[in-house]
């Protein structure tokens, strides 16, 4: 895999308003982090940011697309990833609302993880 891609540095400079943001290569494509936290990935050349229950709607009203993969034998796997809208593609203004909300979702995601963590379970007898 290439140590770039188009995507990956446009992607780069627009996010630069929303503070360091690090790259990493991963599912043929690059994951997004921030403080330790996958918010967003690119594949194929396109970027798709992390979704929640909260979230997803916004994403889905203004016209965003799942990322959907073939998951063997012809199923379709739907991730929790996201377009954001086209006008944001390639305005950083525009787009960081949108981080913002994958940031959140991915806050909010990481949150629930470690509370399940925490919650003891009894021992069996």
């Amino acid at each position: 895999m290439a140590r770039s891609s188009p995507a990956l540095d446009d992607t780069l400079e627009l996010l630069k308003p929303f503070g360091p943001v690090h790259a990493r290569a991963m599912f043929g494509g690059w994951g997004l982090f921030q403080a330790g936290l996958m918010f967003g990935l690119i594949l194929d050349e396109r970027l798709y940011l992390k979704t929640d229950d909260t979230s997803r709607a916004a994403f889905e009203a203004a016209g965003g697309e799942p990322f959907v993969y073939d998951g063997g034998k012809g199923r379709p796997v739907t991730l929790s990833y996201w377009t954001p809208p086209a006008e944001a593609a390639d305005d950083a203004h525009a787009l960081l609302p949108w981080v913002r909300r994958a940031a959140e979702a991915a806050l909010r995601v990481a949150s629930q993880k470690a509370a399940r963590k925490t919650v003891r379970r009894p021992k069996r007898a």
